[in-house]
């Protein structure tokens, strides 16, 4: 396995610039994830790794060798893509040894190196069928298992789970997860669903427009997040925002409402008198509580039982808001519910949109 060191990385289309200078280091044995929305430039941070696409600018090594001018065989990474990219007229193993063979690897190592794989994605009853006669999630581990069988030393995922329904996806979740602890392989995942970054990365890379926003485990990205982008697109449903003037009472920071409810903060803030802000709560810390004079009456738009718990879509100062609950009786919402916002789950960000400093 190997280090993985991206240094000022830019790339460039023509006049178009897709990456802005990305800086990033992946540890040897560490599962990254890349996320964003389409367009952030993920897979093209991904592809350039690979050797698939050009660096306009920066540098990248791998295992401490700059790879820049390397082609992607001489590389010695694996990557595993959306489309499975089996050959329909070979069978499973097949399929997985074909790399050993270009390579006219001894017959014993490419049985060892696909028997040894597909034990570990329990392929071993399917490896004289082709691929007509897998389902997606099969096929998809053949994918992998013919990247296992390399022993390269990265693996790069392009969002692999795509084409797979939910319960496959799930599956698949798990199946890589358990794949990375066995192998201690060093690993490079690129999607744009932020459950499965939450749920397979050591490190998250939050990306957008071609700019890396944040890097940091799941739950720091998800407790404190460094922008209204990242704390808009980890999470769901997603946390909720409120537009308001900051203020400095008694020695607290507090938010005027757009409508005169001052909302007391968790700490006071670097942020002038009177400058705009912008609050976020996740809508499983807002509280639903009686009518008071301090809470927020809000409309009820929706309600969606979801098994597990509820959530209601409101409408609060004209804008969307959400609540999660597993108070089952919520479902019994009326056309108003009341919320209030426990202090030590807000979260404040200042007029740039970055998290706002104490």
């Amino acid at each position: 396995m190997a280090s993985i060191d991206i240094s000022n990385v830019r790339k460039d289309f023509g006049i178009v610039q897709v990456l802005h200078g990305v800086d990033l280091a992946i540890g040897d044995g560490e599962f990254v994830v890349l996320v964003g929305p389409s367009g952030c430039g993920k897979s093209t941070l991904l592809r350039m790794i690979a050797g698939l696409e050009e660096v306009t600018a920066g540098e990248i090594r791998i295992d401490g060798a700059r790879v820049n001018e390397r082609a992607p065989k001489d590389r010695d990474i694996a990557m595993v893509f959306q489309s499975y990219a089996l050959y329909p007229h070979m069978n499973v193993a097949q399929n997985m040894s074909y790399s050993l063979r270009l390579r006219k690897a001894a017959k014993d190592k490419i049985e060892a190196a696909v028997s040894n794989a597909a034990g570990k994605l329990g392929l071993q009853p399917l490896l004289e069928r082709r691929p007509k006669a897998l389902s997606g999630g099969q096929r998809q581990r053949v994918a992998m298992g013919r990247a296992i069988v390399r022993q390269p030393k990265a693996f790069l995922f392009d969002e692999p789970l795509s084409n797979l329904d939910a319960r496959l996806r799930e599956q698949m979740r798990a199946e890589i997860k358990k794949l990375h602890k066995d192998l201690g392989a060093t690993s490079i995942y690129v999607t744009h669903d932020q459950i499965e970054a939450m749920t397979l990365a050591d490190r998250i890379v939050a990306m957008h427009a071609g700019v890396v926003q944040q890097v940091g485990s799941p739950l720091e990205l998800y407790d404190r997040p460094a922008n209204l982008f990242v704390a808009g697109f980890i999470g769901s449903p997603a946390m909720n925002f409120l537009s308001a003037r900051y203020e400095a009472r008694d020695g607290k920071g507090a938010a005027r409402l757009s409508d005169g409810t001052l909302i007391e903060l968790p700490a006071t803030y670097l942020i002038e008198e009177g400058a705009p802000i912008t609050l976020g709560i996740r809508p499983e810390h807002v509280a639903m509580v009686p009518a008071t004079p301090g809470g927020l009456q809000a409309t009820v738009d929706l309600i969606e039982p979801t098994g597990f718990g509820i959530i209601l879509h409101l409408g609060l100062h004209g804008l969307p808001f959400n609540v999660f609950t597993l108070d089952r009786e919520a479902l019994m919402a009326g056309p108003t519910v009341t919320v209030s916002f426990p202090q030590q789950h807000l979260h404040v960000f200042d007029h740039q949109g970055n998290r706002a400093t104490q």
